[in-house]
């Protein structure tokens, strides 16, 4: 053979067109199936047929996630009305004047017994993110473990409380102090919804020291099966000496926190006013002060 003559066969052997391949057969698709044949179809010879994209309705209708409000401006606000009744919020700005705010951060910072509590979650122990002391007649019980009863208030708490009871008309007999030492220092979401605090408790907070966010959030509904996604969100700065009031179902309707913060922050002390009851007298409702004029 001719080198011409095997060249050819060569070339024509490698030439050779593919062969055809079938065309996909089948069921013409249902109303749910939507045929999107691609931009550029390759041409047929390349054996590739049409691609199929089958579309479905979402399970569910597409949420926008609320935005979260933020709360600047001192004053009365009803926060959520819901079956449990009115969550109430009262922000008071400057409740005490900067100069005794800073008298008395200093002198709680420097005197009062602050400890690192120990608490449990799933059987394991840890040490809180900041440090605390309880004042009341009563002992209190929260996750999993108990602070005992001190009825030797401080004297400058002992007036920061009649203070408080004066501009807020309630009565409170214990008082929580938390200790923010620095921007690591936090407290995870909860309510202060224990039985001993009665029904629809109300809590005074004041805050001394360095600012930090205050956080709440709304109770899912309970079709949403503890979901926290699309709930209301509120961010409260509590700025040196200011009092805020939670009351009415605040503590049955929303969780609130103070998180870890990336940024340097000095201390915060954080007073929380509260009335407890013994056991055996039951929930109660919250008590209140005749007015004061």
């Amino acid at each position: 053979m001719s080198d011409k003559r095997q060249r050819a066969r060569v070339q024509g052997s490698w030439a050779k067109p593919l062969p055809k391949q079938p065309r996909p057969t089948g069921a013409i698709p249902n109303s749910s199936t939507v045929v999107i044949p691609s931009a550029n179809p390759p041409p047929a010879g390349w054996g590739v047929g049409q691609r199929m994209f089958e579309y479905q309705q979402p399970a569910k209708p597409v949420r926008d996630v609320p935005t979260e409000k933020v709360m600047e401006m001192g004053g009365d606000y009803e926060i959520s009305h819901g079956p449990s009744g009115v969550s109430r919020l009262r922000l008071i700005h400057g409740f005490l004047p900067p100069e005794e705010a800073d008298w008395a951060f200093s002198k709680l910072l420097a005197e009062l017994p602050w400890s690192q509590k120990t608490n449990y979650r799933q059987g394991e122990a840890y040490e809180e993110p900041r440090l605390t002391c309880w004042y009341g007649e009563l002992p209190y019980t929260y996750a999993h473990s108990t602070l005992e009863a001190n009825a030797q208030w401080h004297p400058l708490l002992v007036t920061l409380r009649c203070a408080v009871e004066k501009a807020s008309g309630h009565h409170f007999n214990s008082l929580m102090c938390n200790l923010y030492r620095n921007c690591k220092d936090s407290i995870g979401w909860h309510s202060d919804d224990e039985a001993a605090l009665g029904t629809r408790p109300t809590i005074a907070s004041l805050s001394l020291g360095d600012m930090r966010v205050f956080s709440l959030r709304k109770q899912p509904a309970p079709e949403e099966d503890g979901d926290y996604t699309y709930v209301e969100r509120l961010r409260i700065p509590l700025t040196h000496g200011t009092l805020l009031m939670m009351e009415g179902a605040t503590q049955d309707d929303w969780q609130h926190s103070v998180a870890k913060e990336y940024h340097d922050r000095g201390p915060r002390i954080n007073l929380t006013f509260r009335t407890m009851y013994p056991e055996h007298e039951g929930p109660r409702t919250r008590a209140r002060l005749p007015p004061q004029h």
